[in-house]
C-alpha cells in the first residue's frame, strides 16, 4: 500500500494541473469531471502507442540512416531499427537514396529487442507487399511480367520484387523436347530474359508460386484473335509468318492470331505436302478466304495473292512450241507435266514413243525432266496437249532424251515394251486422257 499512494498523488496532481489549466484558458464548462478530462488526454495520439507483433507490416519514418542500420518511427514508444541485412532487395542506388524523412514500408521481425526496440525488415515489407498483390492478381486472373533470373533441372526461376516464382519447363513455348542437355541450353539461353507469365498456382504459407508462360501467351493470343475477327475482313490481302505445318496445310500468324491455308490453297501447282513450298518461319502474303467469328476460324489462301496461271497461257505459248517439262503423275492413258507453276499438261500414252506402251512407267517416272512439244491448247478448259515422241524431231532434243534414256537403263528404270504386260482398259484412253487432263 506504501507504493500506491504516491502513483495516485501523482495523479492527482496531473488532474488538479489540467483541470487548473482548462479553467485558464476559459472556465471549466468544457470540462465535465476530471476523470473526463484524464480519458481524453489518453486518447490523444501522442499519449497512446503501437502494439505491435510479428508479421506486422506497417509505415515508418526514417530518422536516422547509419551504416549498419536505419532508425524508423513507426509509431511505437520507442524507434524501430532496421538492420542493414534487411536490406538486401534494394540495389545500391536504392540504399543511396534512402534519406531523413522518407517514408517506408516495414514488417516486424521482433516486437521488442534487449535494447527496447523494434526490429523491422525492408526485405520482408517488400516481399509481403508482393504476396498481396499477387494474390489479387492471381484472383483477377491478370498477366504479369518477369525476368528470369535462374534455373534448374525442372524449369526456371523469377523473382518477383522478393518472391521466388517457379516455371515449370513444360510451361515455356520456348523450350523444345528432347534429351535433359537440349533443355537445359534452352532454359540457360532465357536466363535475363522477360517472359509474360499467368499464375496458376499461390500458396502464402507454403512460399509457393508457379507460374505458365504458355498460359499467358495463349491468353493473349485468344484476345488479340478475337479482335482480330472482328476487325479483318474477307478478300483482304495482308501479311504473315508461318506459324506451323501440317499435313493438311499451313498455320499463318497474321498480327496474333492464326489462320489455315489449306493444302489446296498453298499453290497453283498440285504439291502433296506443305514442305514442298514452305518452312516454319517463312514471311508471306496471304488472302483472307472466309471468317468464322462463332468457331474463331481463319480461312487464308497463298495462291490467290498470284496471278492465276491459266490467264497467261495463251500469251506465253502457242502449239509446236518447243519446251521442257516435269512430270507429276502417271495414268494408265498418259503422263501429266508441269511446265510452270500451277500449268500442267497431259502426254497421252500414244505421244510417249514411236513404240507401242502399255503404261507410261515402262518409260518415264515422276519428277523426270523431258523435252516436250505443245501439240494443243485451251485456256478455256485448262488443258494443254503434250508430245514427247514430236519433240525429237528437234536435234538437241533427241540428244537429251538419248542421255537420259541411257541414264534410266542404267538406273534398270528401263522396261521394254514387249516386257510390260497389257494393261486392262475400261473405255477409250483417248476420252480417259481428255478427262483427266482438266484440272
Amino acid at each position: 500500500m506504501q507504493d500506491v499512494q504516491p502513483v495516485a498523488d501523482a495523479e492527482q496532481q496531473v488532474m488538479n494541473g489540467a483541470m487548473a489549466a482548462a479553467e485558464g484558458a476559459g472556465g471549466s464548462s468544457g470540462v465535465t469531471s476530471g476523470r473526463g478530462l484524464m480519458d481524453q488526454l489518453l486518447s490523444e495520439p501522442s499519449a497512446s502507442y503501437r502494439e505491435l507483433k510479428y508479421g506486422d507490416v506497417v509505415e515508418g519514418l526514417i530518422m536516422q540512416v547509419d551504416r549498419d542500420e536505419i532508425l524508423v518511427d513507426i509509431g511505437s514508444k520507442s524507434e524501430g531499427v532496421i538492420p542493414s541485412k534487411e536490406l538486401s532487395t534494394l540495389t545500391e542506388e536504392e540504399r543511396q537514396k534512402l534519406a531523413v524523412g522518407d517514408q517506408v514500408l516495414t514488417f516486424v521481425l521482433q516486437a521488442e529487442n534487449q535494447d527496447g526496440h523494434a526490429v523491422l525488415s525492408i526485405d520482408k515489407a517488400r516481399q509481403e507487399k508482393s504476396w498481396r498483390l499477387l494474390q489479387q492478381k492471381f484472383e483477377a486472373g491478370e498477366i504479369i511480367e518477369a525476368e528470369v533470373s535462374n534455373y534448374n533441372k525442372g524449369g526456371l526461376l523469377v523473382n518477383l520484387d522478393g518472391v521466388r516464382g517457379f516455371v515449370p519447363a513444360s510451361q515455356v513455348t520456348e523450350i523444345r523436347g528432347g534429351d535433359d542437355a537440349s533443355k537445359q541450353a534452352d532454359m540457360a539461353r532465357l536466363v535475363g530474359h522477360k517472359l509474360s507469365l499467368k499464375i496458376i498456382e499461390i500458396n502464402r504459407h507454403r512460399n509457393r508460386l508457379i507460374l505458365s508462360e504458355r498460359q499467358a501467351v495463349q491468353e493473349r493470343r485468344d484476345a488479340m484473335k478475337e479482335r482480330l475477327i472482328q476487325e479483318i475482313r474477307e478478300g483482304e490481302i495482308r501479311r504473315g509468318r508461318v506459324a506451323s505445318i501440317a499435313d493438311f496445310g499451313a498455320f499463318v500468324d497474321i498480327g496474333g492470331a492464326d489462320g489455315l491455308v489449306h493444302l489446296s490453297e498453298l499453290s497453283w501447282s498440285r504439291i502433296k505436302h506443305p514442305s514442298e513450298v514452305l518452312k516454319v518461319g517463312d514471311e508471306v502474303d496471304v488472302y483472307v478466304l472466309g471468317i468464322n467469328p462463332t468457331e474463331k476460324k481463319i480461312a487464308l489462301s497463298i495462291k490467290r495473292t498470284q496471278r492465276e496461271p491459266w490467264s497467261q497461257v495463251a500469251e506465253k505459248y502457242q502449239v509446236g512450241q518447243l519446251i521442257h517439262g516435269t512430270i507429276t503423275q502417271l495414268a494408265n492413258f498418259g503422263a501429266f507435266a508441269r511446265i510452270e507453276d500451277g500449268v500442267e499438261g497431259l502426254i497421252h500414252v500414244s505421244e510417249l514413243s514411236d513404240d507401242r506402251i502399255t503404261h507410261p512407267r515402262q518409260l518415264v517416272r515422276e519428277g523426270d525432266v523431258l523435252p516436250l512439244r505443245i501439240i494443243r491448247i485451251d485456256p478455256q478448259r485448262r488443258r494443254i496437249g503434250l508430245s514427247l515422241r514430236r519433240a525429237l524431231d528437234d536435234d538437241e532434243a533427241r540428244a537429251e532424251f538419248e542421255a537420259f534414256l541411257a541414264r534410266t537403263m542404267a538406273e534398270g528404270r528401263y522396261v521394254p515394251p514387249e516386257a510390260e504386260p497389257a494393261a486392262a482398259e475400261a473405255g477409250s484412253p483417248t476420252e480417259q486422257g481428255d478427262d483427266a487432263a482438266e484440272r
